[in-house]
């Protein structure tokens, strides 16, 4: 059992790494990728200061300070991590494809360098969001790190709200990490975080209503009857629209969150890449005692055919992504049923194409 307090990052990622052939470069690798978030908190805390939001009266100012933010996040990671000699690929939201690096790196980091930036503009926590692979041997080109989430060895995202915390695993539970700024470090607060197997709250962005999967309609249409529809209980409905924050509120609160795939041709796939989201947050998810779940199968399972792939994401709470699946596979094999409740007398099935 770790104990919080003054247990730095540095501490618990040199107790925790399983042993192996790349274990001190990993935990190297983790190490510079704290420290690269650190810069990046300091950059979103300044964002105006920094003339990065619509001080000049632009009408595009505010979209001009996203797109220069989330850039120069991307360079804060290339230049802290490239130089290590650690990795011997990178691959970010951000390029169009993956970067090689001369060396002895044997090791692959995917990150989304500045999730959820859209919100900087209404001063909203972001966060960056990371997974780290082992190339195999004799790997040399982009394709070795089209690697399912099964085979991450570290993954891990920061927030940066009020405070800047960080949540990492190694295969070896989810840790929680606060930076003090004060002594410059991130400091364990948050030992072994576990997920609430149930949960009165989900998250889901409702203005696509329209076009979910009837499985998905199904659930949240029970969710809204609350006690006196068939879950027997009153739920809260929480959407921030920041990948980062909505995962963060589920791991110390519990909850679930759904970005479903649903009837637009964009998105069949689902919405959220699966290297730079969806693999990542599973694994801490499932490090945590919570579940991920494309709504047919685990998030960790997935095949990756394409550096910036889509996939749908069902996360957080074992018992809700439980039985998010279970409607999927009655919708699948055409055993659902409408039900009856007070306020919904009949949920409507709309065709899958």
């Amino acid at each position: 059992m770790l104990n919080p307090g003054y247990t730095t990052l540095s501490k618990v990622v040199i107790e925790q790494i399983p042993p192996g052939p790349h274990a001190r470069d990993l935990a190297s690798l983790l190490v510079d990728v704290a420290a690269v978030t650190k810069a990046i908190s300091a950059a979103v805390r300044k964002g105006p200061l920094l003339g990065l939001s619509g001080l000049t009266g632009s009408e595009n100012a505010q979209g001009e300070a996203q797109k220069k933010l989330d850039v120069l996040s991307d360079e804060m990671f290339t230049r802290g991590i490239e130089w290590s000699g650690l990795v011997g690929a990178l691959a970010s939201e951000e390029m169009d494809e993956v970067r090689m690096v001369a060396g002895r790196g044997r090791l692959a980091l995917v990150y989304d360098p500045l999730d959820g930036s859209s919100n900087l503009d209404v001063n909203v926590a972001v966060g960056s969001i990371f997974s780290v692979l082992e190339l195999p041997e004799g790997a040399t080109g982009p394709e070795a790190v089209l690697q399912p989430g099964s085979r991450q060895v570290a993954a891990g995202y920061a927030i940066y709200g009020p405070s800047t915390e960080l949540v990492l695993t190694v295969g070896r539970g989810t840790h929680g990490f606060t930076l003090d700024r004060e002594i410059g470090n991130y400091v364990l607060t948050a030992p072994d975080m576990r997920i609430p197997a149930g949960t009165s709250e989900y998250a889901i962005n409702s203005s696509n209503r329209r076009f979910w999967e009837p499985p998905v309609t199904r659930y949240v249409d029970e969710c809204k009857a609350g006690r006196e529809g068939p879950r027997g209980r009153d739920f809260n409905m929480r959407w921030v629209a920041s990948l980062v924050a909505d995962v963060h509120r589920i791991m110390v609160r519990g909850g679930v969150y759904l970005y479903p795939r649903d009837q637009r041709d964009a998105y069949r796939e689902g919405r959220l890449r699966l290297m730079y989201e969806g693999s990542p947050m599973a694994f801490l998810m499932e490090q945590a005692g919570g579940l991920a779940s494309t709504g047919r199968g685990p998030i960790m399972d997935v095949e990756p055919r394409a550096l910036h792939q889509r996939v749908p994401v069902i996360i957080g709470s074992r018992e809700e992504v439980e039985r998010l699946e279970r409607y999927h596979r009655e919708y699948d094999c055409g055993e659902d049923k409408p039900y009856s409740s007070p306020l919904f007398a009949e949920r409507s099935l709309f065709i899958n194409t």
